[in-house]
């Protein structure tokens, strides 16, 4: 089964058919049981004649969806819809067993507020299941139609740092928080062999990758092909790049000139994970170095060294593996970071 678009990518969609004048609803996932095809906040976008981006099961409720939309659109109103995934439908589509999916359908007119959703970010939006008033909530703002308490933007925004979708009760009645962030980020210090490896794996689990490395012989666009590239030092292109806490740093050069420049700023910054490559002899060094630079036990806890899980892995290939579990498992919260 190919992969569904991203939401930004489903959102753009549904701004360029407004802006060409089409009439546009949204579906979106808001509820899932069991071995559900997509996850909650999955959304997708049909216009006025059917065309549609996105998916909310990987193909198995899709056309009843649809069809809602296409109401939905003609009579502005909101629709809850519930659908049994059965096993037979989810075989279909490449998965083992079904499921149960709660699907909201909402018309979209507002194109100003749907290029917020897609420029401005973080940013959550707070819909009311049962009148469809909506708000939306950044970290430090919020707005709309809905009066939220002190108590509920804390779980909203909390929702916006958990960076998943998902219902909050609010008394009697029941809240959608949809998160919309910024792209996870993953910054590669070293144009190496594992970088090969690494780069097409980090970007399918949809991170936007940067490879750092001023050695020219390394970092080409022959060896990298479509991923952002910098050939400043490793010091002066980590300062550029502002490593965020949806940042992953992963230093691969084993060279401490190229290496602990950029994770000295990796560790004044809230990057949520930090992984060096090196034996644990070679780390020991690079602890020393580091206390000379001032960090301390509480810096050197935030590193993942020797990188990656303990897979056993031996190639290039593997030991990126390895690399992207591990910071999927930070990401997570199954590891530290």
């Amino acid at each position: 089964m190919a992969d569904a678009p991203n939401t930004n990518d489903v959102l753009e969609q549904a701004v360029n058919w407004l802006s060409a004048g089409k009439k546009v609803a949204l579906a979106t996932v808001i509820g899932t049981w069991g071995s559900s095809p997509r996850p909650v906040g999955s959304q997708l976008a049909v216009d006025d004649a059917g065309e549609f981006v996105g998916s909310v099961s990987g193909g198995c409720i899709e056309g009843s969806v649809i069809g809602e939309a296409l109401a939905s659109i003609e009579d502005g109103e909101n629709r809850i819809l519930d659908f049994g995934v059965t096993d037979e439908q989810a075989w279909e589509v490449g998965l083992a067993c079904g499921g149960d999916v709660k699907v909201l359908v909402e018309r979209a007119d507002d194109k100003a507020d749907l290029d917020r959703l897609t420029n401005q970010r973080p940013v959550a939006t707070v819909t009311d299941l049962a009148s469809g008033k909506r708000s939306t909530v950044t970290p430090t703002e919020d707005s709309g139609e809905l009066s939220l308490s002190a108590e509920m933007l804390e779980g909203v925004r909390q929702t916006l740092l958990d960076d998943r979708s998902k219902t909050l009760d609010d008394g009697d009645n029941k809240l959608f928080v949809q998160v919309f962030n910024p792209p996870l980020r993953c910054a590669i210090i070293g144009a190496v062999h594992i970088s090969q490896a690494l780069v097409p794996m980090a970007q399918i689990a949809g991170f936007d990758v940067t490879v750092i490395d001023p050695r020219g012989s390394f970092a080409t666009e022959a060896r990298f092909p479509d991923v952002t590239m910098s050939d400043e030092w490793p010091d002066d292109a980590m300062k550029n790049f502002k490593p965020d806490t949806r940042t992953a740093v992963v230093t691969l050069t084993h060279d401490p000139k190229l290496d602990d420049p950029a994770l000295e700023i990796a560790l004044k910054s809230g990057a949520f994970y930090i992984g060096c490559l090196g034996s644990r002899r070679t780390h020991a060094s690079r602890l020393e170095r580091l206390t000379e630079a001032g960090f301390g036990e509480a810096d050197f806890a935030r590193i993942h060294a020797p990188i990656g899980l303990d897979l056993g892995a031996t190639s290039p290939a593997e030991i990126a593996v390895t690399i992207l579990a591990e910071m999927v498992a930070v990401k997570h919260g199954k590891l530290e970071s």
